[in-house]
């Protein structure tokens, strides 16, 4: 299974995107540090994941999310969350 996700910093509630093969691990990872761009926004939280079978799905939904406002702005809408910034 492979994942497109979003992750909430708890310290200014940034929402980052990304996608995995191995969700669970890919969150500890980000909570130890391990992505650049959320090394100063720790702690992060689990806050939206879709599954995907095929790997190349999960990439192409986490790079429309990352480069489509519109898309974006859509899901953001559908789970009632508006944050400061984005990243990802």
């Amino acid at each position: 299974m492979h994942y497109t996700y979003l992750v909430s910093s708890q310290k200014d509630n940034t929402i980052y995107i990304g996608f995995t093969s191995d969700l669970k691990e890919r969150i500890k990872e980000h909570n130890r540090g391990k992505t650049r761009s959320l090394k100063n926004k720790l702690p992060v939280k689990l806050i939206y994941y879709e599954a995907y079978l095929d790997k190349v799905l999960a990439r192409k939904r986490e790079i429309e999310l990352k480069k489509n406002s519109f898309k974006k702005k859509e899901l953001f809408i559908r789970l009632n969350i508006m944050p400061p910034s984005s990243s990802g």
